[in-house]
């Protein structure tokens, strides 16, 4: 009998363990609001998960958020768009390598009756010039976001600065693609988004795409492990698990498969071993 509980106690601490281990086998990821909006996690993460046992757990806020989380140990792998502060985070030692993973483009959209005149246009920074000659109401994120970073890029190129207290027609939401994008919708406004949010995007009133193609329009995606000699907490192992499966085979193709509408929505781009 004593044997019989000695067993019996002894079976229920090794699944109360197994458990407690099962219920730690996550990752987070800090990463930005297109991949989330764009329904690409929803599509990728339960396919991961199956195969490997690793939960992933995403906060998705703006990239310059996400670079913030994970500068403070708040995540184990960041995955965003922003290439030169991707760069700066693991030149800064907060990252231990960065790789490319997929792209897609920015678009700019606005109202199909475009009083600006832009639609057609080949060159972004040209109509931006147009949309500020015109006063016409430009909605931003406002938000330090990879999107908000590429517009002020944009708007430095074409020798604007779209932020000065007297230019009442840019508004800032300091919100997400999709709030800043229900801003457009609501004030007949043109914006920069990037394609795949605004493919997902129901709510586009009387908005459309007016400029594409620009090859500065290009949105490249990378992802970096956090660096556990700076936040020994990091999950190394599960972590670079997950980053060799996005950027391998079986990820890249997941990738290239995902739609939107019928739309690619993004193209794999990684170099495993680079």
């Amino acid at each position: 009998m004593f044997k019989f509980k000695t067993l019996f106690i002894a079976a229920i601490l090794a699944l109360s363990l197994g458990t407690a281990h099962a219920a730690d086998k996550f990752i987070t990821v800090a990463s930005t609001t297109s991949t989330a909006n764009s329904g690409l996690f929803d599509f990728l993460l339960p396919k991961f998960t199956d195969k490997t046992g690793i939960e992933v757990r995403v906060v998705a806020v703006g990239t310059g958020k996400a670079i913030k989380l994970a500068q403070n140990g708040d995540a184990d792998v960041l995955f965003v768009h922003h290439k030169p502060s991707e760069e700066k985070f693991v030149k800064e030692g907060f990252g231990v390598k960065r790789s490319d993973v997929m792209y897609n483009d920015f678009v700019m959209v606005g109202p199909k009756s475009d009083p600006a005149g832009i639609k057609g246009m080949k060159k972004a920074g040209e109509a931006l010039k147009k949309i500020a000659s015109s006063n016409s109401p430009f909605a931003s994120r406002g938000d330090n976001s990879g999107t908000n970073k590429k517009e002020l890029e944009l708007w430095k190129g074409a020798g604007i600065d779209p932020t000065g207290a007297g230019n009442k027609w840019y508004s800032a939401t300091g919100s997400g693609m999709g709030a800043t994008l229900n801003v457009a919708s609501g004030m007949n406004a043109y914006s920069l988004t990037d394609r795949a949010t605004w493919l997902k995007f129901k709510n586009k009133g009387d908005l459309a795409i007016l400029v594409e193609g620009d090859p500065v329009l290009f949105n490249q995606y990378g992802i970096i492990l956090v660096n556990p000699k700076k936040h020994a907490h990091v999950k190394t192992e599960l972590g670079q698990t997950f980053i060799d499966w996005v950027i391998g085979k079986e990820g890249q193709k997941l990738i290239n498969e995902y739609q939107i509408l019928g739309n690619q929505a993004f193209f794999a781009n990684a170099q495993p071993g680079t």
